[in-house]
């Protein structure tokens, strides 16, 4: 069997890359692999890190901040032959067995497999299964929030109903945050969209995975815990997020749909931004500018991924 690439884009990632590291010894148990880092011209010393704590690690030096797709991209073409690809970010923490829990998920319809994710300190799962934007969702989630409307399908992307975290369960698409993606479904599906500078990027990806006949499925056997980052309060990072959303949304339908679209989650962040939080009052003005859904490639805020 081909080994798994382990590939991990980094960006100013040296304080959460020791962790990662250290868990990988055991997230990967049974498995031959080989790991492969993208770094996007960190500016701290990530690369110097990888280099004392993984000096076997493969390291593709992109030369800027060329996002995360990108940083995919370039890591996948330097990882030689591979059967299974494990897309990670640098701040996960695989447990005993995660990776070989995930590999062999795959197959049976399923490119896609994705593990239950905990955030630090929480015995709970973290909800990570979504469900496929559509305008009924985008208004369930701006009238009645999202984490009340998960509980019906046709009112919010977000599947918070806790038997699906049980059970393997198919979803429209996951947190990217790990994916063990097969050799099939990455070559059938092609590049990454580098023009999803952050966010949106692995929506896209498993979308256009299933339109192909690959779908993404939980394995709840397989656990990791994930550091999380800053995008629920940089207002940047969030306008960012909902930007991506709403251009993802258009590029999958039409023109009056989008409008639509945009108008439930311009909704939902102006009711949040009522009750003061600053990341939706800056979304809710970005979502009035014109030319604000234009693709954004390059340098982007400050985030570790």
């Amino acid at each position: 069997m081909s080994p798994v690439a382990v590939i991990v884009v980094t960006w100013n990632s040296a304080p959460v890359l020791p962790g990662f590291l250290a868990a990988l010894g055991e997230g990967m148990a049974g498995l031959d692999w080989r790991l492969v880092v993208a770094d996007n011209d960190s500016a701290d010393d990530t690369v110097e890190v990888l280099q004392t704590l993984a000096p076997s690690a493969t390291i593709v030096q992109t030369g800027r901040n060329a996002g995360y797709a990108a940083g995919i991209n370039a890591a996948l073409g330097a990882a030689g032959e591979y059967g299974v690809a494990l897309i990670c970010n640098p701040d996960i923490r695989m447990r005993q067995g995660c990776a070989k829990r995930l590999v062999e998920r795959l197959g049976d319809g399923v490119g896609i497999a994705v593990p239950l994710l905990y955030e630090e300190g929480r015995d709970t799962p973290h909800y990570s299964l979504r469900r496929e934007s559509s305008v009924s969702r985008a208004l369930g989630e701006a009238v009645i929030g999202n984490r009340r409307a998960g509980r019906f399908p046709r009112l919010s992307e977000l599947v918070t109903d806790p038997a699906a975290y049980r059970r393997p369960t198919r979803a429209d698409w996951a947190t990217g945050a790990l994916m063990a993606i097969s050799a099939d479904c990455l070559a059938a599906c092609g590049p990454w969209d580098e023009s999803f500078f952050l966010y949106s990027e692995e929506t896209e990806y498993c979308l256009r995975a299933r339109d192909l006949g690959y779908g993404t499925q939980l394995e709840p056997t397989a656990e990791a815990v994930h550091l999380g980052g800053d995008s629920q309060v940089s207002p940047r990072l969030w306008t960012l997020l909902t930007l991506n959303r709403v251009r993802l949304y258009g590029r999958r339908h039409g023109a009056v749909a989008t409008a639509c679209f945009r108008g439930a989650v311009f909704l939902r962040e102006t009711s949040r931004a009522a009750l003061g939080r600053r990341a939706s009052r800056a979304a809710a003005a970005a979502l009035l500018k014109p030319g604000a859904l234009r693709a954004t490639p390059g340098p982007q805020p400050d985030h570790v991924v």
